[in-house]
This record gives structure tokens, C-alpha cells and sequence, in this order.
């Protein structure tokens, strides 16, 4: 593949590349990119893990990138998910987690055997550089701005925490420069660290990131977007000069599963939450159905769409484009049920590799397992 087109399918769906300069650089030397994004291990998987994360992988690979899955087990204890239990964190990162990311990438046609896992906890065991590497991303930065990178983890900013959890910002970047990741990859809410990571790039004496002429170079950070959670906002209509800290806020999360999909939803599952989303009629500012189907559905130039309604409100229509649709929307020529039901369908297709998946008797029992956990953590 050529660079122009490697670059085309790397910025597809992206909210900011830094800097674009760079890996444009990256490219027309023939730089071999090597690519990972971390994940929390914590509850149920959703489509803004699932879809939106693993659908920008599936574009990395196509690009001829080598992909990396980071299973963040450590991250997870740090910042109390499933209870704080180490033992527990590992389990669900080795089983469901790494079985619930390979049906996501099924759901995009990729070929999940092909996928690199690495766990967290194997890639500290006896690894002195490693944490030699968290000392020296820390002596380059501060303790306030460590403070301010809380909210990577879901935090908010100010908010009192326990010591540990200053350790996850200068952990989160020493993975990039261990694993000599030059495309680190993460949704928009994890930029903190990814700006971190680049403002330290040139100073690191432990494990920096060279080129082939053995010179300093800083990673090229790649954001996808975060996709809205179903509900309403607290305050309607919103704030829009504080919108980009409110979408985090307000993105999809599992801690309201009546506002998310999760990848293994059945059918009547999906329909039932997206019939209740919250979609207000000709609004396209902040609109949750509007926003998936956008960011899902319309997420290559290929991309059509089908709209059946009765004949009486103007019968069924395919679009091509989400301009075309959201021009529509606008205008009030469709209908936010009538939107509501053709996303739900479009959902139930996409996710058939996921459900067909989580149907495997291996596969089931660790959802049933996961499942049996949330209720005691």
C-alpha cells in the first residue's frame, strides 16, 4: 500500500492526530509503524470499546500497521475496578476481555487470530527498564500535572484520590516507550497522557524511541471519537461553550447499561434502548442517535443506509451519505423514531459476529462468569 493511502485510512474516523506533520514523516520514510491501545479491564464490554475502538484497529491493520492490544490489568487494580481484586482483574482481562475484543473486530471482518494481546502484568514481570521508565517519564514531568491527568481515568480533576493513582498517568505513558510504540492510539478522553507522552519524548535516557538513525523521536498519538451514552444530558438544552468537556462526560459507560450497548446485546435489547434514547427532533448539536449513527454507521465513503417507514410519512429511503441524512434530520424530514428504528436494526447486523461469538459454549461461560462477578464487585 502507499503511503497516501495508508495515511487515508489511518486518519479515517480520527478527532486529532499529533501531529500530522509527523506521521506524515513517519510514512514517506517507510518508517515501520508499530501501534498499541490499553485497556481498562473492568465490566461488560460496549460498542464505544468494542465498535469505535476496534473498528479504527481494523483500519490500522488494513493500513499495514502492526496492531497491539494492551490488556491494562494493573491500570484496572489501581483505579479500583471489580472490586480492587488482582486475581479477579487477570481472570476477566485473559478471558472475557480478550474473547469480547476479538468478536468486536469480527464484527469489521478482521480475522481475530491475527490480533496481538499483551497483559500488563506480563509485561512488568522481572522488567527493570519498565519501571526504571516510570521514573524517568515522572522526573520530567510534575506532581501537578500528574494531579490534572487523573481525569484519564475517570476522574475528575481536584478530586481527592489515593497516592496510586498518581502512579497511573507515568504508567500509561512508560507502556508506550517500553513497547517502542511509535502510534499509540486512544480515545480523546486519554489525551493527557498522550501529550505527556510526547512532551518527554526527547528528554528519556532509559528506553527512548529512536529511529533508524538512532535519533529521539516523539510518538505520533492517533484519537478516535467518543460516542454519547443514550441518555439525556442533567441540564437541556446544553452548555455548548463547555461541549467538549460535557461529551466526555456524558460518553457512553457502562455504569448505565439502560444508556449503552453492550456487543452482546440480543436484539431485543438493542431495540428497547435505542427506542428510549434520548433523540430531540431537528437537533444535531448533541444527539446520541445522530452521533452513532455518524461515527458506526456512515464510517467509510462505502457506507449506505436504510430508513423504512409507511408510505403516509414518506416511505422507505436509503442514504449514502450521513450529510444527506442529518440534512434531513434537520429539516425535520425524518422522524427521530423512524431513525431510532432503522439504528437499531443497522446494530443488530453489525453485532451478529459478537452474539454468534458470545453463543460458543467457551465464550458464553466467561460472559456468565463476568456477569456472576458484577454482582458481588
Amino acid at each position: 500500500m502507499d503511503s497516501e493511502s495508508g495515511l487515508q485510512l489511518i486518519l479515517r474516523n480520527t478527532e486529532e492526530v499529533m501531529t500530522l506533520e509527523d506521521l506524515r514523516r513517519f510514512l514517506e520514510t517507510g518508517m515501520k509503524l508499530k501501534h498499541y491501545i490499553g485497556f481498562e479491564i473492568s465490566g461488560k464490554i460496549h460498542l464505544g470499546t468494542g465498535l469505535m475502538c476496534m473498528s479504527k484497529v481494523k483500519d490500522f491493520a488494513d493500513a499495514g500497521v502492526d496492531v497491539s492490544l494492551f490488556l491494562a490489568d494493573w491500570h484496572a487494580w489501581i483505579n479500583d475496578k471489580l472490586g480492587g481484586d488482582m486475581e479477579v482483574i487477570k481472570k476477566v482481562a485473559e478471558d472475557y476481555f480478550k474473547e469480547g475484543l476479538k468478536a468486536s473486530f469480527e464484527c469489521f471482518g478482521g480475522d481475530s487470530e491475527k490480533l496481538k494481546f499483551v497483559l500488563g502484568s506480563d509485561l512488568y514481570h522481572h522488567n527493570d527498564d519498565y519501571w526504571a521508565t516510570v521514573i524517568d517519564v515522572s522526573k520530567n514531568t510534575t506532581l501537578g500535572r500528574m494531579q490534572r491527568s487523573i481525569t484519564i481515568m475517570g476522574r475528575k480533576e481536584g478530586e481527592q484520590v489515593d497516592f496510586a493513582k498518581m502512579l497511573y498517568p507515568p504508567m500509561q505513558v512508560a507502556d508506550i516507550f517500553i513497547q517502542g510504540i511509535n502510534l499509540p492510539h486512544a480515545g480523546l478522553d486519554q489525551r493527557k497522557a498522550q501529550v505527556i507522552a510526547r512532551e518527554v519524548a526527547l528528554k528519556l535516557k532509559v528506553k527512548p524511541l529512536l529511529d533508524s538513525a538512532k535519533k529521539k523521536i516523539k510518538p505520533v498519538a492517533v484519537h478516535h471519537h467518543l460516542i454519547l451514552g443514550l441518555g439525556k444530558p442533567p441540564s437541556w438544552p446544553i452548555d455548548k461553550s463547555n461541549l467538549q468537556e460535557l461529551w466526555s462526560e456524558l460518553k457512553m459507560s457502562k455504569s448505565k447499561p439502560n444508556t449503552c450497548i453492550f456487543i452482546h446485546d440480543s436484539p431485543e435489547e438493542i431495540h428497547s434502548k435505542i427506542k428510549n434514547a434520548f433523540c430531540p427532533e431537528g437537533e444535531a448539536g448533541f444527539n446520541p442517535v445522530l452521533d452513532w449513527t455518524k461515527s458506526l454507521i456512515f464510517r467509510d465513503e462505502n457506507s449506505s443506509f436504510l430508513v423504512e417507514r409507511p408510505e403516509k410519512f414518506g416511505g422507505t429511503i436509503s442514504y449514502d451519505s450521513y450529510a444527506t441524512l442529518e440534512k434531513d434530520f434537520l429539516g425535520k424530514k425524518l422522524h427521530p423514531a423512524d431513525l431510532k428504528n432503522a439504528v437499531a436494526e443497522k446494530l443488530v447486523k453489525l453485532l451478529e459476529p459478537a452474539r454468534k461469538h458470545f453463543a460458543k459454549p467457551k465464550a458464553k461461560k466467561m460472559l456468565e462468569e463476568l456477569e456472576a462477578l458484577s454482582i458481588t464487585h
